[in-house]
């Protein structure tokens, strides 16, 4: 059995270069091939679940987790669960898409060939997601997706409003409209002149993004300054630096590749830009403790969405742990901070579970699709209810709204505080809303 390398938190020095950052993230876990374990015999009383998720590259981060997170909820599922007053086993297959969406398609396949597992379970980014849930589409395989914007995951792979688009592919996770709530309820806790800068790439998550998020925030009454789409990876963000410059915004929101923030936050304070905001706002990049710690003081209020978060008042029936408890125990076993991915991820395995005991037989494939439009589960990220929409195939996930600031004590030397809760009023706050406060 091939195990995977323990989580590494990044260096904290103040100073990491882009080859850096990739180099310390690919490092964080093996960039294995398909990775099977055969924790029980290969028979028609096995529920197997292939996990596909990128644990290398420049979205590895995002897969940080997976050895712990794996581990646990094998050891928790090692008798089995209950389908239909009996029980069946649970086998679980990894596989690392090294952050390639041609690989992510590729060992989505190969898996469905060589293992046939009865669901696949895939994460993080639309990179990642859209092509795993179109290898199972054509290869017939239910399978089950998170943390991208929902409308990504639809309208990015042709989904039709109104119908059901896909047969075999279904994806719970925050959308525009999460963005909305999240930002217009946050951004009011301040005064500011309400003009909001948008740095957001060429890619899946940024035309959904640009698309639904940009028009509805204008409506709400916020002055939008779009420079226009980037590419991903890009080393020189004059341009967008010196409209947001220009147009005299006070709060930026960026949907970058986690390498890409800190070059963009370091230009951005460089030319005078980063001391002009109160709000710096991240999604995709900043979710991470690790992050910051690179970024040193240049990380210091910081704010991101938070899709979990150990305070969340949540359980994961998979690891057989509430939120509280599943954030503990990682840091205990690992000595590496808990990380947003680590709970998103076992709210999948949670959702599985509850497919398979509805379904009344994982090892129907038929049954699996028939029972995934209808599908209600209690999970680490809270209620997932497929048949409330908003398209077929798709559930939504909340937001809560989320501030990075120095640790007053503890091992770490961040902490991800919890400022605003529009979709989420049931979690409390942890801290006050603060505004940037660069020299």
């Amino acid at each position: 059995m091939t195990e995977f390398a323990s989580p590494t938190a990044l260096p904290s020095h103040g100073g990491i270069s882009r080859r850096s950052f990739n180099r310390l993230i690919a490092g964080s876990a093996l960039a294995a091939p398909l990775i099977g374990t055969r924790a029980f015999g290969q028979d028609a009383a096995t529920f197997k679940i292939g996990y596909i998720g990128p644990q290398s590259g420049p979205l590895g981060i995002f897969g940080a987790h997976d050895g712990y997170l794996i581990d646990a909820i094998r050891a928790n599922l090692a008798g089995g669960i209950d389908v239909g007053g009996s029980k069946m086993n649970v086998e679980i297959i990894t596989a690392d898409t090294q952050s390639d969406p041609v690989r992510a398609s590729q060992i989505t396949r190969d898996m469905i060939n060589s293992e046939a597992p009865d669901l696949i379970l895939t994460h993080s980014a639309p990179e990642t997601v859209n092509p795993v849930s179109d290898a199972c589409e054509a290869g017939a395989t239910p399978c089950l997706s998170t943390v991208a914007p929902w409308e990504a995951f639809y309208f990015g792979r042709g989904g039709k409003p109104g119908e059901q688009s896909f047969k075999w592919t279904f994806h719970f996770s925050f959308g525009s409209g999460n963005f909305v709530n999240l930002y217009d309820g946050q951004w009011s806790l301040l005064e500011t002149n309400k003009k909001v800068g948008t740095l957001i790439p060429s890619d899946a998550d940024g035309n959904a993004i640009r698309a639904g998020l940009l028009p509805a925030m204008a409506e709400k009454g916020w002055d939008v300054v779009d420079p226009g789409p980037y590419e991903n990876m890009s080393q020189d963000f004059t341009t967008q630096i010196e409209a947001f410059k220009s147009a005299g915004v006070e709060i930026v929101v960026c949907f970058p590749f986690p390498p890409d923030f800190p070059v963009f936050w370091r230009q951005a304070a460089q030319r005078g830009l980063a001391q002009q905001l109160k709000v710096m706002q991240m999604a995709k990049a900043g979710l991470f403790a690790a992050e910051m710690e690179a970024l040193g003081d240049l990380g210091q209020g910081l704010c991101t969405g938070v899709y979990w978060h150990p305070a969340f008042p949540f359980s994961s029936t998979a690891a057989g742990l509430s939120n509280a408890d599943l954030g503990k125990a990682y840091e205990a076993a690992t000595g590496a901070q808990w990380a947003q991915a680590l709970g998103a991820s076992a709210s999948l395995f949670d959702a599985a579970i509850a497919l398979a005991q509805h379904s009344g037989n994982p090892k129907d494939k038929e049954a699996l699709a028939a029972t995934l439009p209808k599908l209600k589960a209690e999970t680490a990220v809270g209620t997932v209810d497929f048949s409330a929409g908003p398209v077929p195939n798709c559930a939504v996930s909340g937001l809560a709204g989320g501030q990075w600031n120095k640790a007053a004590e503890g091992p770490f030397q961040f902490q991800l505080d919890l400022v605003s809760n529009a979709d989420f009023p049931q979690i409390q706050l942890t801290s006050d809303f603060k505004p940037l406060a660069f020299g």
